[in-house]
């Protein structure tokens, strides 16, 4: 299968984990963040291409995206298809 989205997903896979942020840094450049704990509680995971996976908000049906950093894992960035 030819993934046209997979160089530049790569790149910003590389960008995203070069540097590894504890939560804290994370919410305030980003907002709100999830661990995969509370993930899993809003979120049906739908998809996976890192560093994004497809998702569902459990609250209201929004079908949409997150970016995730490796480790610590925390989701973030929401962003509504």
């Amino acid at each position: 299968m030819n993934d046209a989205t997979e160089a530049a997903r790569r790149a910003l896979q590389q960008e995203v984990n070069a540097k590894l942020s504890p939560r804290e840094e994370m919410e305030a450049e980003h907002g709100q963040v999830w661990d995969t704990s509370e993930l899993q509680r809003d979120f049906s995971v739908t998809g996976f291409m890192a560093p994004f996976v497809g998702v569902t908000r459990k609250s209201d049906g929004a079908k949409g995206s997150l970016a995730f950093q490796h480790s610590p894992r925390l989701y973030f960035g929401f962003s509504p298809a």
